[in-house]
């Protein structure tokens, strides 16, 4: 038979990539996230998790390894999964010990600017906020460094407040009320 006769066959393999670790699920394992991919993948899909996770797939895997592989794995499977809650503690610590401050700043004698200080700590890109707030307000908004080193987002004009309620309207899921500061910056006029 000739080769121009047999069937082409497509080389091309679609292959899965967790939506957690976006490692392959055969490998999730080695992640560090390993309940959270299990928990993705049952519900993405269930015939892959069922090939991967079912008794008797677990089983068989196990009977191929020596009692203290077995326990070294276990052992290991532990300290990572004792790893990854102890990191989510601490985000969840950092986020509800984090503030975000709104200053109004004032530049020259009635011209002011609003600050908005500490939104990467929730996980808010600075510069598609920065955009979306002039957008909201008409106005210029950019992100800026601070004389500390930190990346803060300047919005033109006085908005402090408005900034506020948009906030918590917009990114209320994300950033919790009591986190967001309003900080007045007056000034004391001298005396004539």
């Amino acid at each position: 038979m000739a080769e121009a006769d047999q069937p082409v066959e497509s080389r091309a393999r679609h292959i899965v990539y967790c939506g957690v670790c976006t490692l392959p699920p055969e490998y999730c394992e080695f992640g560090g996230t390993s309940k959270k991919c299990e928990e993705w993948l049952e519900k993405t899909y269930p015939d892959l998790h069922q090939q991967l996770y079912s008794e008797e797939a677990i089983n068989a895997n196990l009977s191929t390894l020596s009692i203290t592989a077995r326990e070294k794995a276990a052992k290991d499977a532990a300290k990572k999964e004792a790893k990854a809650l102890q990191a989510e503690t601490r985000d969840a610590e950092r986020k509800a010990s984090s503030k975000i401050q709104i200053k109004r700043v004032e530049r020259n004698k009635r011209k002011f600017v609003t600050v908005v200080i500490g939104l990467e700590a929730f996980g808010l890109d600075l510069k598609k906020v920065a955009k979306e707030l002039g957008k909201k307000f008409a106005t210029g908004s950019s992100v800026t460094k601070s004389p500390a080193g930190t990346e803060e987002i300047t919005v033109q004009g006085d908005v402090s407040d408005d900034l506020f309620e948009w906030l918590i309207d917009v990114h209320g899921d994300k950033v919790p009320e009591d986190n967001v500061e309003l900080i007045e910056d007056k000034k004391k006029k001298a005396a004539a």
